[in-house]
């Protein structure tokens, strides 16, 4: 069960203490406090745990301080959407709102190589009315011998030139607690001109330790990209480590199943798990067509590939696409082969746009029908 409190409810009040203490004398339940703050509100959850089916619902709901109260109906307790929960389904970050009801774009490069190429796609990006972009510092890699990232050396300079071109959110995949310090610190260093969305990459989905580091903090919002070859209930199950730690900024990546039955794509395409994702969660839900499909080839209209999958996610609802870019794909240190080019920006946010179009009067169209 979860109590809802009520707004800027303060954890030294009286009426608080007598709630805690209220809820300490129930026989085998424990108790988890979720503090969410945000620029004009805090925001207090507390969660039951253990045998509450024995606790009367209206009985909770007249408890000192508390809004509302919501039997927890799902697995997921913390980001499950449970029955008559009505909490938020957004949060707002350095401006950007990422939600269940909009969609964001992530363009950029799936590694940073040098501060040349990074400039040049900041200000395609500015030019073409972006806020969000992604780069890839640290870069987990199969082969021990490819190219890993620069890691900590090209953050100052990816940072600032996002300052510089009004760039508000990076989608930065980090591997190691470390990494996040040295971004808290490049960032500092810089004078805070953006923000970083971090990101836990399929090969980490399940580095538990790793998910417990970051959900303890709530400075960075976090986008979960789907695990290898594991079900879609163990990558949320994922996700919510990191909400059960205290962080609930968490967007849940689709980024296809590695399976040979995707061929000759790299992945198998999944976005067909956009709504499930919406419907099981308050997450909103990332498509990542360029991991998806892993190559330029198109059909015989001359589309490619990965804006075929991308439309098909945004038509299924996907509120964020995280998409490889590249000035010289042919340069690229890594996934070159399936980055598309600058002069394809403009083309892919128009095709992406049409797609959302499509969706939302699919969406009216389903209201209509069931009034």
């Amino acid at each position: 069960m979860i109590l809802i409190l009520n707004q800027n409810t303060k954890q030294d009040s009286p009426e608080f203490k007598q709630l805690t203490a209220h809820l300490a004398n129930l026989p085998g339940i424990t108790t988890r406090i979720h503090t969410e703050k945000g620029a004009a509100q805090v925001l207090t959850e507390i969660y039951l745990i253990g045998n509450t089916q024995a606790l009367d619902l209206d009985d909770m709901k007249n408890l000192p301080c508390v809004e509302s109260a919501v039997r927890v109906s799902e697995e997921y307790r913390v980001l499950g959407r449970h029955k008559d929960d009505h909490r938020s389904s957004h949060f707002e970050y350095n401006g950007v709102r990422f939600g269940q009801d909009n969609l964001n774009v992530f363009a950029g490069l799936c590694a940073v190589d040098n501060p040349a190429h990074v400039e040049m796609m900041m200000k395609a990006l500015r030019d073409n009315g972006q806020a969000c972009t992604r780069m890839g510092a640290y870069k987990p890699r199969t082969s021990p011998y490819s190219f890993q990232g620069h890691g900590s050396a090209c953050l100052p300079y990816v940072f600032e030139l996002a300052g510089k071109y009004g760039i508000k959110v990076i989608a930065m995949e980090i591997t190691h607690e470390s990494h996040m310090e040295e971004i808290v610190d490049a960032l500092e260093k810089t004078g805070n001109p953006t923000g970083v969305m971090l990101q836990i990459g399929t090969r980490n989905t399940q580095n538990f330790e790793l998910l417990k580091i970051v959900g303890r903090q709530s400075r960075f919002p976090v986008l979960l990209k789907r695990g290898f070859g594991i079900t879609l209930d163990e990558s949320l199950n994922a996700a919510e480590y990191l909400a059960s730690e205290g962080n609930r900024k968490v967007i849940f990546g689709l980024r296809g199943m590695k399976t040979n039955m995707g061929d000759p794509h790299r992945n198998f395409v999944d976005f067909s798990h956009v709504p499930v994702v919406k419907r099981l969660t308050r997450m909103p839900v990332c498509i990542d067509p360029s991991h998806s499909v892993g190559s330029r080839a198109s059909g015989p209209e001359g589309i490619l590939d990965v804006m075929h999958v991308t439309a098909q996610g945004v038509i299924a609802g996907a509120n964020m696409i995280l998409v490889d870019f590249h000035p010289a794909p042919s340069k690229a240190l890594v996934d070159g082969p399936q980055a598309l080019t600058l002069a394809e920006l403009p083309y892919f946010l128009e095709d992406v746009a049409i797609a959302r179009e499509a969706f939302e009067k699919r969406v009216d169209l389903g209201r209509r029908f069931k009034s």
